[in-house]
């Protein structure tokens, strides 16, 4: 189906839009910037959920429950593709919005090109064979990212590989976190965006070895283009041309997502800032009279079921990493636009009205960027939805703004603010780079480079600290060489991977997208970090003494004596995080990046603070793990790691204690997000529902004014959830910068999740 996209097409799809650049040059920033519509209301017009929207969720709830109780069906003799893999429905009569990852419903892809050991590993451990063709294509004539990768790897990297140091690296599959403007589709049509790829293409005159890689990049740009114009043919809907319509808007916005979640098996595939682009369509379909509010409705509900059927084959050791089976489908809404008005939209409203229309669910992660300047109406109305739901995370646009992210601004991921449409040449996408256990880093260092749980040999060269105290400032000195090592050796980890990850499974869907022009954030996340402020403040405000085997190593500490910790609103112990976070970022930032990228930090962890908590050894303030002579060793015992920023659990105060001291941190030294997952009791916040609500606005703006950046929110008691989390109910929460069904987490991070403080109190004396 090839049609002639005229002029009169364009009129048509455009007419009663306002401006003029956004038509000239393609900009969904500057389209909203002239065309979006505030909304000072409240939810009084929402419409409810209709039978066929009902339907539909629960065909994909019983299809999901058939197949976890037998197995997924998966690819095993077709690698994944956007347009060569038949259209998937799940009630073809039924649905509203058409377009599926695959070409039935939960149907797996094999995703080989990242990693062929690792797709094979998945299907294995799904009960399937790997097919010997795709076996011998993708091992014998076809180099995969993984294969690059390890080609190019320094002994220093396997060492922290093996020691656990740097770990969860995206060396064996997709790297994620990039963010196509998907709504680009539905307001230009695949021709028009091709059109101005080969504009972008064709001016690029000079050659040499940077513009010839561009140069192939965006004719691989183009030609995805291509093939998501086919992906629509599949399903009879021609996205060549611009949307007319709401309908259309969504359809074709998730024809664009669907085509790169069938080819794309990274950390995140999200979705960006989608609502406020769909909104100005269904405002003018409104005044139209086109359609109804309860038909919009319909189609937010239709589109968002879509997107909670997007799933990927993992394998236990992803699992383990990012546990519970999230896609970080993150949807970013509300915020603030450069003339300090804010941008709440009906569409913001829409897409949170799905948490009650077709019931409450992990995916896709709802974001709201909040600024005092929103609406109360609608403020209200969030905190509402969590109290009820928990399913909504939070983050600050005034602190954001201050590092450059602009008024369309959107989350990747968890917490990772992007720009993708930045016209500064900033933050357009992430490289994303796992994280590195820093807690791991200074115990190593204090035991002169060993492996603080293995022994075997040196991870790094140092001296290691020989008194019978430990002193502050010796071993400030040796940590800070610690992360000399560390920082040097992760950012040559992630210059390969990006490297390797552009040459052999170059994302071309997704940044078909997005300016031909990008520069890119790199994401190093940090692991650990509570641990290791509580250790330094350990060791410089009580009596800290090592215990030594009769080789003189350290497997365990002494600590005499009270300390501040992290979370308490001490600036004794809060100084030195914001110590610690400025010198891994400067470390980072010296360093010359893949594509001239810019060094981010990120206080983050996912769930992989327990996988974690696991490599490491004890520590003046937790109790780690210990190998034993004869290998064995205390799993069991080991206390876990705080998740993201989160305070340790020893942290005495209450819950405004724990927002105070992560107020404090800068953003500039932590700018790919600063992840609070928190747990508040709704008797914490007052008597009644009404004023529970009230005081979660209040403690919300004042969190983000004073520089907060991110929080999970989850209103609930864990008397109330304790039972049901452990027996593996279903139980929605936010986890650590995603949100997650609890049945599908392992044992011990049930165990984690629960023994987390679950604030009863707002304030108390430290």
């Amino acid at each position: 189906m090839k049609t002639e996209v005229t002029e009169n097409v364009f009129e048509e799809a455009w007419a009663g839009f306002k401006g003029t650049d956004w038509k000239e040059k393609v900009s969904i920033s500057r389209f909203v910037k002239d065309n979006h519509k505030n909304y000072d209301g409240d939810e009084s017009f929402l419409a409810g959920p209709t039978e066929r929207s009902l339907r539909i969720k629960n065909i994909i709830e019983s299809t999901k429950d058939r197949y976890e109780a037998s197995q997924f069906p998966m690819d095993t003799d077709r690698a994944a593709s956007i347009a060569d893999i038949p259209a998937g429905y799940i009630d073809k009569e039924n649905e509203l919005i058409y377009g599926l990852q695959n070409s039935e419903l939960f149907r797996l892809s094999f995703m080989p090109k990242g990693g062929a050991r690792m797709a094979e590993t998945a299907l294995k451990e799904h009960g399937y064979t790997p097919d010997p063709l795709m076996h011998e294509i993708y091992t014998k004539h076809v180099t995969t990212v993984n294969d690059g990768i390890f080609r190019a790897y320094t002994s220093n990297i396997r060492k922290a590989r093996h020691a656990h140091t740097v770990t969860g690296l995206p060396d064996a599959y997709s790297r994620g976190r990039i963010i196509g403007v998907y709504a680009r589709l539905a307001l230009y049509g695949a021709d028009f965006l091709m059109k101005e790829k080969f504009a972008d293409w064709n001016a690029i005159k000079e050659i040499n070895e940077e513009t010839i890689r561009l140069r192939e990049e965006i004719n691989m740009q183009y030609q995805a283009l291509g093939e998501v114009a086919k992906l629509g043919d599949l399903y009879g809907v021609d996205v060549r041309k611009p949307a007319k319509n709401v309908k259309e808007a969504i359809q074709w916005t998730n024809i664009a997502f669907m085509a790169a979640c069938r080819v794309i098996n990274g950390a995140a595939t999200s979705l960006g800032r989608v609502p406020i682009v769909l909104d100005i369509f269904a405002e003018r379909d409104l005044a139209r009279g086109t359609f109804t509010e309860s038909e919009i409705q319909e189609f937010v509900d239709d589109f968002v079921l879509k997107l909670r059927t997007v799933k990927f084959a993992r394998t236990k050791e992803y699992d383990a990493l990012y546990s519970g089976d999230p896609t970080f489908i993150t949807t970013s809404m509300a915020g603030v636009g450069n003339d300090g008005k804010h941008r709440v939209t009906k569409m913001d409203y829409r897409f949170l009205n799905t948490l009650d229309n077709v019931g409450n669910s992990p995916e896709p992660n709802l974001t709201v960027l909040w600024a005092s300047e929103l609406p109360y109406a609608f403020k209200r109305y969030c905190m509402s939805m969590s109290h009820k739901h928990s399913s909504i995370q939070y983050e600050g646009v005034k602190t954001m703004a201050e590092d450059g992210y602009g008024e369309m601004s959107c989350i990747s991921c968890c917490v990772s603010p992007l720009d993708p449409e930045n016209e500064e040449g900033r933050h357009n996408i992430q490289y994303f780079g796992a994280r590195v256990n820093v807690l791991k880093a200074l115990l190593t260092g204090i035991n002169g480079g060993y492996d603080d749980v293995h022994r075997d040999y040196k991870v790094f060269d140092i001296d290691p600290i020989k008194s019978d105290v430990l002193n502050f400032d010796e071993v400030k000195a040796n940590f800070e060489k610690s992360l000399d090592w560390l920082t040097d050796t992760y950012v040559d980890a992630l210059n390969i991977i990006h490297y390797m990850t552009d040459k052999y499974n170059y994302e071309a869907v997704q940044m078909a997208f997005l300016p031909s022009h990008q520069r890119a954030n790199m994401g190093f996340g940090i692991c650990g970090f509570a641990n290791t402020v509580d250790t330094l403040s350990a060791i410089k405000y009580a009596t800290v003494k090592p215990i030594r085997d009769e080789n003189g190593y350290i497997y365990d500490y002494e600590t005499i004596g009270d300390f501040p910790r992290y979370g308490e609103d001490d600036d004794r112990a809060d100084d030195i995080a914001k110590w610690l976070m400025a010198e891994y970022h400067n470390r980072l930032a010296s360093h010359q990046l893949h594509k001239d990228a810019e060094a981010t930090v990120s206080l983050l962890t996912i769930t992989s603070n327990v996988a974690y908590s696991k490599q490491t050894g004890n520590s003046p303030v937790h109790r780690g793990v210990f190998l034993n002579e004869d290998g064995t060793s205390n799993i069991s015992e080991v206390e876990f790691f705080s998740p993201g920023a989160n305070p340790s659990n020893k942290a005495k105060g209450g819950w405004l204690q724990n927002l105070r001291t992560l107020e404090k941190l800068e953003f500039k030294h932590a700018n790919d997000g600063i992840s609070l997952t928190t747990q508040v009791s709704p008797k914490a916040l007052g008597k009644t529902r009404d004023e529970q609500v009230d005081n979660l606005v209040d403690v919300l703006d004042g969190y983000f004014e004073d520089g907060g950046q991110h929080v999970n929110l989850n209103v609930m008691d864990l008397a109330d959830v304790k039972d049901k989390i452990l027996n593996g109910e279903d139980v929605i929460v936010r986890i650590s910068g995603y949100c997650v069904n609890t049945k599908y987490l392992t044992k011990e991070q049930k165990h984690e999740l629960t023994h987390r403080v679950f604030h009863e109190v707002l304030s108390m004396d430290v």
